[in-house]
């Protein structure tokens, strides 16, 4: 470094020592004050530094170098724009804690379930609330702050009861959503699941409060059992017996019950807590039941009809019990266009509220389970490990939820680990496998949560900003938090939401949703998900699907919407926009719609602003360069009319 830029490098004392990071993501959180003190709020502290007067000489002599040709004040109006201009267009910060922004005051809630419910193209938010967590509430979601806010008289009270789960989905018919709660008796705990639906309508619901509809041993999956867009439930009844709860369109006629087809080897025993799913399992657009038993899991793969037939069962890993395994999650793991198994598992089994010593997680693919072996250290070298506690919410079950957070097109994954009984939400990021019969697995991503991550046991992605990148929110301890997904870099994506036959029902179960696109490299590149494949539990899935696209601004070359043995492709989809597919009628497949919304990415925005200045900074300088050369043309005729003409004499 030479002298020269030595004078411009900024020397600052440090009167406050706390890590200067993270930065807080709000107006006003930085300040440079009169006697050249620099004040910085981060998520740690404040922090105040001294010096700032020779960085303003070192910018001042920036100037003076790289724009010789402005002078005087126009010079310093000049630097101003262009200090305004860079910190426009550079990101400062990676995210942060918007809980205020989100929730407001309003943060002893319990999340449980997403959902349109007032068909206003927001997903609302359905919490449970009060001492003894038996009010269940609708918290409708707006575009000012605080974005959720509670809904006037869209609450229900479930008296001497305690909500297990809260599940949204069309029951009727009729384009509203409806909502399935389940609660137990409080009194006795080892009573059936009590299941209630409340109706809803324009602004409204009707609870359903008073008396059950139906117990089940455990809580049941919602799908669409007969393929016609009205959501239907599964689950065992108090005598053990596999049963269907078919749905209609008509509220005065009571839902069929259907027992399933009878059939060897299906004798097993569900387990409990179940971690069934309801997606397509073998690509022909037709959702199939995977069941999951006390010694394994069965797979039922559907007809168009949607009748449903044995196809084998799946046995654990080698060496391990349903008491070793978690709660299922079905991820396009490797980008192939195939649905992979993934199972967290203790290999030391869990005990009760104990972290796990050595955890891991298998995938099932082609026919066999593969380990991961993921790395569970975090930033510290400390090792994590999965861990169940009976009787405490979300994390009676061990789950994992996952999304694409870094926008690369792989899936990641949120889950809540353990040390020393100490719990946190980590984000697991899909990453390349140096070694392994698979080409990706997770690790521990730093700790992007740090900032609000403080005995955590519950983490869900969300659109938070409509802005197609997944946010965060956090549970724990008895407080909900909301974390801002603010990349660091410009990312494409493509949102996608499958209604159930008309322009306002939402939360489908089942429909399958592939994108094929091309990468820089010219590579070809399919990515399969599934809409609301599980529901029970707390799985707190989205009502729609977020394709990552990198940082490749092309066109998504086909997007493919698969239901009940149909499917329909669309070509040519303009990335950073939502996607919404209406298949109705659902036998006729040239009559399904979609409904294109674009979202400008961050890119363009900036690329306005930058535009916009570079137009009025050229402005600026033409018309003074006008100014400059008015003003030396009319000295110059001034000097010509007092010359002396010796000519003249």
């Amino acid at each position: 470094m030479n002298r020269t830029d030595e004078s411009r490098v900024m020397e600052l004392e440090e009167i406050h020592t706390l890590a200067l990071s993270p930065a807080v993501a709000a107006s006003f959180a930085a300040l440079w004050s009169d006697d050249d003190k620099i004040s910085v709020i981060t998520e740690k502290g404040l922090h105040v530094m001294a010096g700032a007067d020779k960085r303003w000489k070192g910018m001042q002599e920036y100037c003076k170098t790289r724009l010789t040709f402005f002078k005087g004040t126009f010079e310093k109006a000049v630097c101003c724009m262009w200090l305004i201009f860079l910190l426009q267009t550079v990101p400062l910060v990676a995210g942060g804690n918007i809980t205020s922004s989100v929730f407001g005051l309003v943060t002893g809630v319990r999340p449980a379930a997403f959902g349109d419910f007032n068909s206003d193209e927001l997903t609302d938010l359905f919490v449970i609330r009060g001492k003894k967590k038996n009010t269940m509430e609708i918290m409708l979601a707006r575009e000012q702050e605080p974005l959720f806010q509670a809904g006037h008289g869209l609450s229900c009270m479930y008296s001497d009861m305690h909500i297990t789960s809260v599940v949204p989905g069309n029951f009727d018919g009729d384009a509203h959503l409806d909502l399935l709660v389940t609660a137990l008796n409080k009194t006795d705990p080892h009573s059936p699941t009590h299941i209630f639906i409340s109706w809803g309508g324009v602004n409204h619901i009707n609870c359903s409060n008073v008396t059950a509809m139906y117990k089940m041993k455990n809580q049941p999956l919602v799908l669409d059992y007969n393929h016609d867009m009205v959501v239907d439930l599964f689950g065992e009844n108090v005598e053990g017996n596999r049963t269907f709860v078919v749905f209609n369109a008509n509220r005065s006629i009571p839902p069929q019950l259907v027992p399933m087809m009878p059939a060897e080897r299906s004798k097993d025993p569900l387990r409990v807590p179940h971690s069934h799913a309801f997606l397509d399992l073998n690509r022909d657009f037709t959702s199939d039941l995977l069941l999951s038993t006390k010694v394994g899991f069965e797979l039922w793969l559907a007809n168009k009809n949607g009748e449903l037939a044995l196809n084998g069962t799946i046995e654990l890993p080698v060496g391990l019990t349903t008491e070793q395994i978690g709660q299922s999650l079905f991820l396009d793991l490797e980008l192939t266009g195939e649905m992979y198994h993934l199972l967290p598992v203790c290999f030391d089994g869990f005990k009760d509220c104990l972290p796990c010593r050595n955890s891991t997680l298998f995938a099932y693919v082609n026919g066999k389970w593969h380990n991961l072996n993921p790395d569970l250290r975090d930033g510290t070298g400390q090792v994590w490990g999965f861990y169940r506690c009976s009787g405490h919410p979300y994390t009676d079950t061990v789950t994992l939820r996952g999304g694409d957070f870094n926008m690369d097109g792989y899936p990641d994954i949120l889950a809540t680990l353990m040390k020393n009984s100490h719990s946190k939400v980590f984000l697991l990021e899909n990453v390349e496998s140096l070694s392994g019969s698979l080409s990706r697995t997770y690790t521990i991503h730093g700790d992007s949560l740090a900032s609000m991550n403080n005995d955590t046991t519950m983490a869900a992605f969300y659109d938070l900003y409509q802005d197609g990148v997944l946010d965060v929110i956090l549970y724990g301890p008895d407080t909900v938090q909301a974390f801002r997904n603010t990349l660091d870099y410009d990312a494409n994506f493509l949102k996608v939401m499958v209604l159930t036959g008309t322009d306002r029902g939402g939360n489908l179960p089942g429909p399958g949703i592939s994108c094929r696109t091309t990468t820089q490299e010219g590579y070809p590149r399919l990515a399969l998900t599934t809409q609301l494949p599980q529901s029970a539990h707390f799985s707190l899935g989205l009502p729609y699907t977020i394709f990552g696209l990198g940082r490749t601004p092309k066109f998504v070359d086909t997007l493919t919407v698969g239901i009940a043995g149909r499917s329909k492709p669309w070509t040519q989809i303009i990335p950073n926009s939502q996607m919404v597919v209406i298949p109705s009628p659902l036998d006729q497949t040239s009559k399904w719609r979609a409904q294109l919304f674009i979202t400008p990415s961050k890119m363009i925005l900036m690329s306005a602003v930058a535009l916009t200045g570079t137009c009025g900074l050229i402005i600026a300088i033409i018309g003074a360069l006008y100014w400059k050369e008015k003003r030396e043309d009319r000295i110059e005729k001034l000097q010509e009319a007092h010359r002396f003409h010796f000519d003249a004499m």
